[in-house]
């Protein structure tokens, strides 16, 4: 059946085909039709969504079935088998929602993860597997019933949830092979003669893992024979059985019960003691109480242990013990402790939670509960041990009342006064006057930490207005800290701009409403063009005035002259002209006429209209300028006035030209004397209160008086100002204020508004700061609080407290009461019962050893009794409760106990002794008196005590003195005056050494543990440069321009300092301002026209062509006029006057005309069309038969030649400028707009205003220069602690962190934000086991025996290099009990020495390393495992067969490391070489690497490949078989396997497959002369005794070769003579 899916927008479609298509012919299959299925809903598979009134199962859903044909096509139903139709409903199960808490979906585990390839094709896993095998695993996942977990339909819990994935990528691991290590070497002989055996072991180093291959064998036997033996061999030992556990004997309870009867009766007989002696004995068996063992915590029972003794045969088996005698038994009984275990009580109840509030932090740390148990009894012998007391639990506080934590925050005080001079660099010349500095500048405020909550934990209805928070640890506050610094603004003051002086007014009265006795003033006066800050009253005086007689306030002021008009009614001659007046006041405004008819009016003024022989002048100039602006006795003012002849008069009867005197005419000004005054004001003086104010004067806090963005300094009640008015002459100094006119007089006084006043703000003191010692061992003496002050008092307010930080002493610390064991006499020797071992040989009833006991006591330091849970936590370990003793016999020797070592003199001086005793009868007995055998001194040298000291580690880094400043309790602060550079001092730690080189305590060397250098931490320098130049001349003379200035570098920057500003090529910096100059600062000021000089020859007429000149000068100009010459070069060259003009001059009777006006301006836009003219008129009318010229002249408009466009030309924007005395902040940028005519020349603006051109541009916009802020620190941090306890390496660190860093030219931030320096070398102690000690069985050869190690007391640097020296176990005193966190201390433990020719396991090897089982190139680890293992000793051959079988032991561990392993391989020694297998830590092992392709084998140098288990490629290109293989080839002479050569090897028990040793196992290290190495020889014949195919080989060459030898030597000897003439003709022709 083939199936077929087609999916459309909304419809699935499923073809099924009846009948097999492939197997008909092609006639049939057209005839083949199939049905159609067509779902209503695609949403779950072909058929529609289950529809039913109920829900559950008795749902229906339905599809549509059509038929169609093979083709695609639809067709009709006859035409498909109706047998075959399919269903187009079923029932189904309506789901609905409430189902959702019904089903759910039920997952299964993963099975075991198979792989891909053996699952798709079946095949085995690949040969070689290089990381891990890509897999697959499933799992069973259905749909249940949750009630009962039945399974349900898939379709009721894919309507709510899509059905969880079935399958999962897994990841095989590669097959681990058993890994082991190199063999040690052989041990000696296990014979001194005769035969024996030699041995020689590995370990494991890795386990099998994931089918991997197992552990090879780890013990190889070698026979050896020393010799042959002189006499007959050892064949009988004595062996001792382990000991039986301990136990009592069966009568003691009736023997004590007999005992205590007996001693009952003796107290019952009444004795007859006196008080005294009872109380002595009374106080004897208190004692003796104490000293029983009778405590609650110990039930310590005496019994005994036996083992037996066996006689062993050197084969292992056991005879009688008659075999082994007459030797002297071991003990087989003796004295022991019955073990009982450590029994406690049930745990009490939990106790409090620590924390005991609700932090609404889900990440902040849980609390801790603790429950305790006691202890019923201690366990004894070799009971368990008590398990932990206490244990300890994370818990939160339950309950409704519980209280939230206490929450900490930052809180800031009020942001400084903005300073500017923090901004200033080092070369700033404004450092040393810091007065007026404004602009950008830099504000600090503290940071400290805060409780958030605790108004509502502490105080929540008593907190006041000014109350604030009291400062805590800053440890205490998470999160960023606040800035502690920011820009801010001082606004810089605007200077007072004021225009040139006007020119001085008429004399008139300071009031013309009272003008009797009055004096007048001249005035004259100025405007303020820039309104400075704080109003007009900051710039200088405005008027000035100069006292003058006869004032008035109105006069006439000339308009215009009429026309002269000659008198009586002539047409020439005398006439007088009309004046056209106005009456103005002293400002020049026009009043009415009445007003001046106290002054003459102007009279008419004689004039001439000359006739035509009359002389003609021309009109007068206007006055010049005033000399003088004032009059003195020896300065006068003058103007002067002229007038030229434009016409000689024609001799008689013609008005004759004046002489030339009359031509100019001079007039005295600026009359008044140079005495001028003017009113002069001080600065205004404070504002303070005014008591006539209404409004009410409040001291009010910030929190009230101020807005939010006032830092309370808004105004809060009305003031006055006053200041200083005097009146002052100039140059001269004060004079009377009747002086100076009155009206423009200023005023003294002002209102102002006063600031709110502002009281000081501190917080309260923080807590007493702690007195634990600092890192340096420092006890401190002294503990401080502080308290921060919040808002520093302004305007007279009240004042901050004196005091901010206080000191006290520290108090006594507490001292934790110490606890002690305290151990009591130890009781009698107790000795097994006579009953038992009075069978044993050599006993004795009343010695022997044996165990006695004592009682062990808590106490506290002061001696009082204490509880023994007390000792458990805080005193050292127990002492022991149990020793073994020894009851000395008659024949015993007995000694009392060393004494102490005599004192020494000196140190390393002399010896010092110490001695013992024989006691009682052993004085007498010759054996004790054997002072070799019982010595009664020992004498020993004194102790040199010499040491030796020497720096070791680096040199930390450079510490300032003063810098060890610990961070604020109160928080952060701003690198402000910290001392950051100069001369500081660097340390080296110091090392102490005994004369054993031991490392010890530093103060031994009379070291404080340092060598300090003194060193210098470079200070940063900034970028210097020059000061500002001149500014440039303004680039243009008229209109606008720019004006440059510029800096130089003089030093760059270094060790940190402010950078520089982005100079050029030339290390220059510019600051370009745009200018402007007026077009009419500078004029051409023209002399009159001087007198004709007439060319022509006849000068009797005096007329006709000539030449006028006159002088041109450049003047600058002055609100009064031109006031004195300048370079010419100042002046517009285009616009300089003509300074010669040839002219005609007028001769008598000829019509004279004035000079021409000036040309009208043409109309715009320019066009030729346009013409200009200009005018002049008759001065002169023509005689008779005469007539004048034209008295109009046009021209045509011309563009840029005498017509010109205009139009606004805006330059560009300059450089920010900042005030004078401002660093950086905000500034302003301007440009300005140029008149520029359309030939490109730049004119006044007046040409453009008139033209009334649209100016859109704005001419001033903000700008801000950034401020040079500096890298703002933090405060170095405490010095931590140690990070070594101990050893040379340790170090203490500080830090800080950069609270803001540098902008723009600011000094960037250091990159050293940490400091080091060695912490004082202490040396490293710790407990260490010594070495086992060999197995020991008393007095035999073998058995169960005991071995022994020590716990010793070590000394080290810390180093990893050295395990350290023995030192006295005092020193390790305040340790804990343990040796490498290991708490159980054992000091002895059984063992079985074997007996000779034993066969027996080796004791356990150490743990492996530990080792990760990865997958290097998938990245994966599947944990980590260490190992160890237990190799077989043999000692008789014949005993092999015997040994137990090896053994390894696994466990987990973490952190493990992943190996590799690959082959290496030595040098060709011929056609061979050794290869062996490396770990890749270069550790020599056998296994783990790669079956096949051992290294240095280039297959690809094999053609094919050397792909078969233990071949190599050698240089020749040929396939081999390791070392221990041998080859076998096929038919085609190719390599077809390796197979095994047969060797000889011991077999052994549990384990007959023996590692087969290769060349791989072979220690490379070893030199080549002694490495079993490959020895080449030829093998014609192969395993199956054949010839091999080389041999055939071989054969053919040889005989190939043989038959070519033998036609070289024939052939010469057949070549055939030449006759003469062909040997002629063959030389012939080889000459021509």
């Amino acid at each position: 059946v083939t199936n077929q899916i087609s999916s459309s927008i909304s419809h699935q479609l499923i073809y099924c085909i009846v009948y097999t298509v492939s197997t008909l012919p092609f006639d049939v299959k057209k005839n083949i039709y199939i049905y159609l299925t067509l779902s209503v809903l695609c949403s779950q598979g072909p058929w529609g969504r289950c529809m039913g009134s109920d829900c559950g199962p008795g749902g229906s859903q339905s599809r549509a079935v059509w038929c169609a044909h093979v083709d695609g096509w639809t067709t009709l139903h006859t035409n498909c088998d109706q047998s075959q139709r399919p269903s187009n409903q079923q029932n189904c199960f309506r789901v609905c929602d409430w189902h959702k808490d019904l089903y759910d979906w039920k997952l299964g585990a993963w099975n075991q993860c198979v792989s891909v390839s053996a699952r798709t094709f079946g095949g085995m896993r690949p040969y070689v597997c290089n990381g891990g095998e890509e897999g697959i695993q499933t799992r069973e996942v259905g749909c249940i019933l949750k009630s009962d977990e039945s399974p349900g339909d898939d379709t009721i819990c894919e309507y709510f949830e899509p059905k969880p994935r079935l399958e999962q990528a897994c990841l095989i691991p590669c097959p681990q092979d058993c890994v082991v290590s190199e063999f040690t070497p052989w041990t000696s002989c296990s014979k001194t003669c005769g035969t024996g055996l030699k041995n020689r072991v590995r370990s494991v180093l890795v386990p099998p893992l994931f089918e991997g291959s197992a552990c090879p064998n780890l013990t190889e036997f070698q026979t050896c024979k020393p010799g042959p033996c002189k006499g007959p061999e050892g064949v009988y030992s004595l062996r001792v059985g382990p000991w039986m556990p301990c136990s009592l004997p069966i009568s003691r309870p009736v023997r004590q019960a007999k005992r205590r009867k007996g001693k009952g009766g003796a107290r019952e007989r009444p004795g007859v003691k006196d008080p005294d002696t009872r109380e002595l004995i009374q106080k004897k068996r208190t004692r003796n109480r104490l000293n029983r063992q009778e405590s609650p915590f110990w039930d310590i029972q005496v019994g005994y242990q036996s083992r037996t003794v066996s006689c062993a045969h050197r084969n292992g088996s056991t005879v009688g013990l008659s075999r082994c005698l007459p030797r002297d038994l071991p003990l087989t009984v003796q004295s022991c402790i019955l073990t009982k275990d450590c029994k406690l009580s049930e745990w009490a109840d939990w106790g409090p939670c620590s924390k005991a509030c609700l932090d609404p932090d889900p990440e902040s740390p849980r609390g801790q509960r603790t429950r305790t148990r006691r202890v019923h009894q201690f366990s004894v012998g070799e009971g368990e041990d008590c398990p932990p007391l206490e244990e300890t639990e994370p818990c939160d506080p339950q309950g409704d009342g519980v209280l939230p934590c206490a929450t900490y925050t930052w809180r800031t005080t009020e942001w400084s006064d903005c300073r500017v001079d923090s901004l200033l660099s080092q070369q700033d010349r404004r450092r040393s006057n810091q007065t007026g500095l404004c602009g950008g500048g830099l504000q600090n405020r503290e940071v400290y930490c805060v409780q958030a909550n605790a108004e509502l934990l502490t105080y929540l209805n008593n907190l006041k207005d000014k109350d604030a928070s009291r400062p805590v640890d800053s440890k205490l506050c998470g999160g960023p800290i606040p800035y502690t610094s920011q820009l801010c603004h001082i606004p810089c003051p605007i200077e007072c701009e004021v225009s040139p002086w006007g020119a001085w007014g008429p004399c008139t009265y300071e009031n013309c409403d009272v003008q009797e006795g009055k004096k007048g003033f001249k005035l004259r006066k100025r405007e303020i063009s820039n309104e400075p800050t704080g109003g007009p009253g900051n710039c200088p005086h405005l008027v000035e005035a100069v006292p003058c007689d006869e004032p008035s306030c109105w006069d006439w002021r000339l308009v215009r002259l009429d026309e002269c008009i000659p008198d009586g009614e002539l047409a020439c001659g005398s006439g007088t002209q009309i004046p056209q007046v106005q009456c103005v006041n002293s400002t020049g405004d026009m009043v009415d006429k009445e007003l001046c008819g106290g002054a003459p009016a102007p009279e008419p003024i004689a004039c001439d209209v000359p006739c035509p022989k009359d002389c003609v002048l021309s009109s007068w100039t206007s006055w010049s300028s005033c000399s003088q602006t004032c009059s003195s006795k020896t300065i006068e003012g003058k103007q002067l006035r002229t007038r030229s002849v434009l016409a000689y008069n024609a001799g008689e009867g013609g008005g004759m030209c004046p002489n030339s005197s009359s031509l100019q005419e001079v007039r005295n000004c600026n009359e008044h004397a140079c005495t001028v005054y003017h009113w002069q004001t001080g600065p205004w003086g404070p504002c303070t209160e005014d008591p006539s104010a209404s409004a009410l004067n409040t001291t009010t806090g910030p929190r009230s008086a101020a807005g939010p963005n006032t830092n309370g300094q808004g105004p809060c009640s009305q003031g006055m100002q006053t200041r200083k008015v005097i009146c002052v002459r100039v140059n001269v100094g004060q004079v009377p204020p009747k002086k100076c006119p009155e009206s423009p007089r200023p005023g003294t006084m002002r209102p102002c508004r006063m600031p709110c006043k502002k009281d000081c703000i501190v917080t309260p003191f923080s807590d007493w700061s702690q007195c634990s010692p600092t890192s340096g061992n420092i006890q401190k003496k002294k503990q401080s609080r502080k308290r921060i002050i919040l808002q520093l008092p302004a305007n007279g307010s009240q004042d901050c407290p004196e005091v901010l930080e206080e000191e006290k002493d520290c108090e006594a610390r507490k001292v934790c009461p110490g606890y002690r064991w305290k151990s009591h006499k130890w009781r009698r020797c107790q000795l097994v019962p006579w009953y038992i071992r009075e069978d044993s040989p050599g006993a004795q009833e009343t010695c022997g050893p044996g165990l006695q006991t004592r009682a062990v006591s808590c106490r506290q330091l002061d001696g009082a009794q204490a509880d023994i849970g007390e000792c458990l936590k805080f005193a050292s370990t127990m002492p022991p409760i149990t020793q073994r003793c020894q009851l000395p016999c008659q024949d015993d020797c007995q000694l009392t106990n060393w004494s102490k070592f005599s004192s020494c003199t000196a140190d390393c001086v002399g010896v010092r002794t110490r001695k013992r005793l024989l006691v009682g009868r052993s004085k007498k007995k010759d054996k004790c008196k054997n002072t070799q055998m019982y010595p009664l001194s020992e004498t020993q040298y004194c102790p040199c005590d010499k040491y030796n000291a020497q720096p070791v580690g680096n040199w930390s880094d450079c510490i300032l003195s003063g810098g060890d400043r610990v961070e604020s309790l109160l928080g952060m602060k701003v690198q402000g005056n910290i001392k950051e550079c100069g001369q500081g001092y660097r340390y080296q730690a110091m090392v102490c050494y005994d004369q054993d080189n031991r490392l010890v305590e530093t103060s031994r060397c009379n070291s404080h543990g340092y060598i300090e250098e003194a060193c210098i931490i470079p200070c940063p320098s900034d970028c210097k440069l020059s000061e500002w130049s001149n500014w440039s001349r303004c680039s243009k003379s008229c209109g606008s321009g720019v004006k440059v200035r510029s800096k130089w570098l003089r030093e760059k920057p270094y060790n940190g300092g402010r950078p520089c500003p982005k100079l050029d090529h030339i290390n220059q910096v510019y600051e370009v301002v745009p200018c402007v100059s007026d077009c009419s600062q500078y004029v051409w000021v023209a002399e009159p026209w001087s007198v004709w000089k007439v060319s022509n020859l006849d000068l009797k007429e005096n007329c006709g062509e000539g030449v006028q000149t006159r002088k041109v000068r450049c003047m600058l100009n002055t609100i009064d006029g031109p006031s004195e010459s300048v370079e010419d070069y100042l002046c517009d060259p285009e616009d300089m006057p003509l300074g010669t003009r040839g002219s005609r001059l007028p001769c008598p009777e000829d019509c004279v005309l004035s000079d021409w006006s000036s040309w009208n301006r043409c109309s715009l836009p320019c066009s030729y069309n346009n013409s200009r003219k200009r005018t002049a008129y008759a001065i002169r009318s023509p005689g008779a038969g005469r007539q004048c010229p034209d008295t109009t002249e046009k021209e045509p408009c011309r563009l840029n030649l005498n017509c010109f466009h205009y139009f606004y030309n805006i330059t560009d924007w300059s450089t920010c400028q900042l005030s004078a005395n401002a660093v950086c902040g905000n500034g302003i940028k301007t440009r300005m707009l140029d008149c520029v005519r359309s030939d490109g020349k730049s004119v006044d603006l007046k040409f453009c205003k008139e033209l009334n051109l649209e100016r859109k541009w704005q001419m001033n916009i903000s700008c801000v220069v950034e401020c040079p802020v500096n890298c703002q620190l933090s405060d170095w941090s405490a010095w931590s602690e140690c990070s070594h306890t101990c050893g040379l390496d340790g170090r203490m660190w500080r830090s800080r962190v950069v609270v803001q860093g540098s902008q723009g030219d600011g000094r960037p931030c250091p990159s050293q934000l940490e400091q080091w320096k060695p912490c004082p070398v202490r040396p490293c102690y710790r407990w260490q086991y010594s070495p086992w000690s060999e197995c020991r069985v008393e007095e035999v050869v073998c058995g169960a025996g005991l071995r022994y190690r020590n716990l010793t007391c070590f000394v080290s640097d810390g180093s990893r290099e050295g395990e350290g020296s023995m030192v006295e176990e005092e020193l390790c005193g305040g340790l804990e009990l343990a040796v490498n966190g290991d708490k159980l201390i054992v000091l002895k433990e059984t063992c079985v020495l074997p007996c000779p020719g034993e066969c027996y396991l080796m004791e356990w090897s150490d743990w492996s390393l530990c080792l990760s089982v990865c997958a290097k190139g998938a990245g994966v680890d599947f944990g980590s495992v260490q190992v160890r293992s237990r190799a077989v000793m043999a000692q008789e051959p014949e005993n092999v067969q015997l040994c137990p079988d090896q053994d390894w032991e696994s466990r987990p561990c973490i952190d493990g490391e992943c190996f590799e392993y690959k082959w290496m391989s030595s040098t060709w020694s011929g056609s061979s070489r050794v290869t062996w297998c490396q770990r890749s830590d270069g550790l020599n092992v056998t296994g783990g690497c790669p079956p096949i392709n051992p290294p240095g084998d280039d297959n690809n140098s094999c053609d094919p490949p050397c792909q078969m288990p233990m071949s190599f490629c050698t240089e020749a290109g040929v396939c081999m078989c390791e070392e221990g293989y041998t080859e076998v080839m096929s038919s085609s002479g190719q390599l077809n396997q390796c197979t095994p050569i047969p060797i000889l090897e011991i077999p052994t028990a549990g384990d007959k497959k023996t590692d087969v040793k290769t060349s791989r196992a072979v220690n490379p290290t070893l030199p080549a002369t002694i490495q079993p190495g490959r020895t080449w020889y030829l093998q014609p014949f192969g395993p199956d005794g054949k010839l091999k195919t080389w041999v055939y080989g071989v054969a053919a060459g040889a005989l190939v070769l043989l038959i070519f030898i033998v036609s070289m030597i024939y052939l010469p000897k057949q070549r055939p003579k030449q006759r003469p003439g062909q040997q002629l003709k063959s030389s012939c022709s080889a000459n021509r």
